[in-house]
């Protein structure tokens, strides 16, 4: 499988796109056995890659054991991608995907986007809500965003299996812009889909994960259980009374899912090593 947009396949005519981005330098973000992360420029713009070099039997082996569909190279990210750009979800531009060989744990993959450069993490906003915090009405928009991108995902098989506000990257300066006219929509840019997994339909295991760890990751920026209820409401599509009843084994279930992550964290935090 290749797939090479049509500046790149001009530009590396005749030249094996796996060697050539095996050795290509870079400002490496991530180098592990198994995959490299690097920021390089082409034609005066920034691009990422991930190149990935085979887990391994070992790795393989012990998420099968744990009843859990191995991460072999860059396909899942690729297929993830590729969907949300079906669904208009704001995410990353692939431009090239190469993957290669038939054996699971040696598989050589690669997967190039485009960098979103002049954007912010939505956990670095919310932290600065600490010192300055939101509007209401901001708050609001950003709260039924997140259950809007939420709900296309999974109700069209997608989860993320890494879902915290870190993944969501927006524009600089895009919130003032919002506070100032609210008719500008919010836009939020899911990254980082390297686990994610694509489906006809989610299993309700997959909700709960993702669901409770976008709840975790937002428990010290001031939700209230007013936004929690709002979420609810727009995630579900139903109006609240009948979301709780119908969703309330779930909705216990990713509180105390949350809270227990919540929980580890802190032990982790407060461990001399961490």
């Amino acid at each position: 499988m290749l797939y090479l947009r049509d500046d790149f396949k001009t530009a590396w005519s005749g030249k094996n796109p796996h060697a050539l981005l095996d050795s290509m330098e870079g400002e490496t973000f991530r180098d592990l056995e198994a995959r490299r992360t690097y920021r390089f420029e082409f034609q005066g713009k920034g691009f990422f890659a991930k190149v990935h070099k085979g887990v391994g039997w070992g790795e393989i082996f012990e998420n099968l054991l744990r009843f859990r569909m191995p991460v072999l190279g860059a396909r899942n990210e690729w297929l993830a991608l590729n969907k949300l750009h079906s669904l208009g979800i704001d995410t990353m531009t692939p431009v090239a995907f190469g993957e290669k060989g038939c054996n699971p744990a040696r598989q050589h993959s690669f997967l190039v986007t485009e960098e979103l450069d002049n954007m912010s993490s939505l956990e670095d906003i919310c932290e600065r809500w600490k010192q300055s915090p939101p509007s209401i009405l901001l708050k609001r928009a950003i709260v039924k965003k997140l259950a809007e991108i939420s709900r296309t995902l999974h109700d069209n098989g997608i989860n993320h299996r890494d879902y915290y506000l870190c993944h969501f990257l927006v524009p600089d300066g895009s919130l003032e812009q919002f506070e100032k006219n609210p008719d500008n929509p919010l836009r939020f840019f899911l990254i980082d889909l390297h686990r994610a997994q694509v489906r006809n339909q989610l299993p309700d295991r997959w909700r709960l994960k993702d669901l409770s760890g976008l709840y975790f990751s937002a428990m010290d920026y001031g939700f209230t259980q007013r936004d929690i209820y709002r979420f609810i409401r727009c995630y579900t599509g139903l109006p609240l009374k009948q979301a709780l009843t119908r969703y309330q084994t779930m909705l216990v279930k990713i509180e105390n899912k949350a809270n227990k992550l919540y929980r580890r964290m802190e032990r982790k935090a407060g461990h001399p090593n961490y």
